[in-house]
């Protein structure tokens, strides 16, 4: 659904002439209702052009938005029907929703499918979901579902006006109980960027009645550059290290859309191509450093949601996906706890699906379906509780799933669920020599060595990140640590299944005399070995830790986790001095680790 397109594709994009046609509806009728049923409902599609004004006061500009409207048959001034916002993930277009289009204009909804700004034929400048820009814009937009005119036209040149829409359900009040003016019955939903730019709309405009953010992240500078450690939420005070693959593939691909529009858009190249001005800089040091600089992080944090999530009043139901190398479970964490303090309705989902991995049979399916795809359902139960206002069930506050449990058809029951967040009980580990043991007295001295490498250089080779989201190839190289460039810990083999749900934390002390303040780099990775004695990276998942003091305690809260760790396997805490999809350490520096004295363990979350 939100898969990487590429330059071909991007290529040969084009933008699509205004149409108004009457098109069939695909999978289910407005209750899930067989094929049969659902070939009888039709909905009409229109391509639109938004003109929006967008940044910060003084420093204004006007964008064209491309965007599709589908209307379900029937729908009127006097039959006025409830609207749901999307639009694409990076480097998407307002194609990538239009799978949502049968299904929720078969049950009754309006639907504007639109190009974020700088991708799909929407023309300025990626801003990154910035509230000034991208979440103005879907403000904009909101307004025209609510029957503002002057923002519609049927050109990119916005000289022929639309008419004003009145066929989309108003409210009453806002999300603060005010009266405003053009307020639809709108939700809005979509994944990654699609996701974020939710928060940035909602944080301004309470008439917005639900959100569902898919995969997205809370704080940019850690999904680009996390540190695992100092962390106050997922947000650390020492810059982390920068993730090679993600950042500069999505460089890449946004400056290329970019570079393609420029004749027709020549301001999207300066002072970065397609970009808001604080991206340049920051790839630029990031890669030369393995860090971003303070002024980027800062920069990076404040376009961030976590800069602006307090401010939502708007029912969020997050959906985060396990297989996720970019935005990880930890994020949607971040939002969660910020948005649950302040009294804003919200649940949270752990989907197996993410950027780094697909829909599990029954979560989301290529044709949308309530009944058969759990993903689905409970998007649309948000939209119909919080946009239609019905008396629906919304689900579990928080469900995560398992994919130990077999089943088939819909993916509910392979899915535990609970009240609350914090599901698992504390199961501690001591580090002891080379083993992991869960009795204190068991733990013995013992002392393990390594060397960092020097320029960033990977010593371990992990599956490279972008591979799945591009085609979801295997890995291209073994997983495997060089000699002498990591330290490891393994427990007994286990007697019963450990099962993980939460976010493990790694409390460390290590000895390096060489290292400067801040300079030290360190990965930290949990692995599942198998009686065969293979070792299998959890999720490909791995917590950098950039360590401002070496003679102090280290606490790391390691990214989170649903994984079985089956009866008969044994688990392993790996260390290592470097990562083929990390920048890490300029310098090279010896680094030991001994054990024996109290207060180094791993802290996994169990349930049973």
């Amino acid at each position: 659904m939100f898969r990487m397109r590429t330059v071909a594709w991007l290529a040969s994009t084009a933008l699509a002439a205004t149409t108004f046609v009457a098109l069939p509806a695909a999978g289910e009728g407005p209750d899930g209702s067989s094929p049969a049923v659902a070939k009888a409902a039709r909905y009409t599609k229109q391509t639109l052009h938004f003109k929006v004004r967008v940044g910060a006061p003084g420093t204004e500009k006007t964008c064209d938005i491309v965007g599709d409207l589908y209307l379900p048959k029937g729908a009127s001034s006097k039959k006025r029907v409830p609207a749901v916002l999307a639009t694409n993930g990076f480097g998407g277009s307002k194609d990538d929703q239009a799978k949502w289009a049968p299904l929720l204009t078969g049950r009754g909804y309006a639907l504007l499918s639109y190009s974020g700004l700088g991708f799909g034929g929407s023309t300025c400048q990626v801003t990154l979901d910035d509230v000034e820009h991208d979440g103005r814009a879907a403000s904009q937009l909101v307004s025209y579902l609510g029957g503002a005119k002057g923002i519609a036209y049927r050109d990119a040149k916005h000289t022929q006006p639309a008419p004003r829409l009145k066929v989309v359900a108003r409210d009453r009040r806002d999300q603060t109980g005010r009266r405003s003016r053009n307020d639809p019955k709108v939700g809005m939903l979509g994944g990654s960027y699609g996701g974020a730019v939710q928060f940035a709309a909602a944080s301004i405009d309470h008439r917005i009645d639900a959100i569902v953010p898919m995969i997205t992240w809370n704080d940019l500078s850690y999904s680009l550059g996390p540190n695992n450690t100092g962390q106050r939420g997922v947000s650390s005070r020492e810059a982390g290290a920068v993730k090679l693959f993600w950042g500069l593939g999505f460089s890449g691909l946004g400056m290329v859309q970019g570079l393609l529009n420029a004749p027709d858009d020549p301001g999207r190249l300066l002072p970065c191509p397609n970009f808001t001005a604080i991206v340049c800089p920051a790839l630029v040091t990031g890669a030369v450093l393995g860090t971003f600089l303070p002024t980027s992080v800062n920069q990076l944090r404040a376009i961030s949601p976590v800069s602006h999530v307090a401010k939502i009043r708007t029912p969020t139901l997050l959906m985060q996906g396990q297989y996720d190398t970019l935005f990880n479970l930890n994020e949607s964490l971040a939002n969660y706890r910020i948005l649950r303090k302040q009294g804003t309705p919200v649940k949270l989902v752990w989907q197996r699906w993410g950027h780094s991995g697909d829909p599990a049979p029954g979560e989301m399916g290529a044709v949308l379906s309530v009944k058969r795809d759990y993903s689905v359902a409970r998007t649309v139960a948000w939209l119909d509780r919080y946009v239609k206002g019905r008396k629906v069930d919304t689900g579990p506050r928080f469900a995560w799933f398992r994919d130990w449990v077999r089943y088939s058809g819909n993916a509910k029951p392979a899915y535990a669920t609970s009240k609350r967040v914090a599901v698992g009980k504390a199961q501690q580990w001591h580090l002891s020599g080379k083993e992991l043991v869960r009795s204190r007295a068991a733990v013995r001295s013992g002392t393990q060595m390594m060397t960092t490498p020097v320029a960033g250089l990977p010593t371990s080779f992990d599956q490279l990140d972008m591979v799945s989201y591009i085609g979801n190839m295997p890995a291209a190289l073994p997983e495997i640590d060089l000699p002498g460039t990591a330290v490891s810990w393994r427990s007994p083999v286990l007697a019963q299944h450990v099962t993980v749900v939460g976010t493990p934390k790694l409390d460390l002390r290590v000895d390096a005399p060489l290292s400067l303040p801040g300079q030290l780099v360190l990965f930290a990775k949990l692995y599942d070995v198998a009686p065969s004695g293979k070792a299998t990276l959890l999720r490909n998942l791995i917590a950098p830790v950039r360590i401002a003091d070496a003679k102090r305690p280290i606490a790391i809260t390691m990214p989170g986790l649903v994984h079985r760790f089956a009866k008969g396997h044994r688990i392993e805490l790996r260390v290592t001095g470097g990562s083929t999809n990390y920048r890490g350490n300029l310098l090279p520096q010896p680094v030991t680790i001994s054990t024996g004295g109290s207060g180094q363990t791993l802290t996994l979350p169990v349930v049973r």
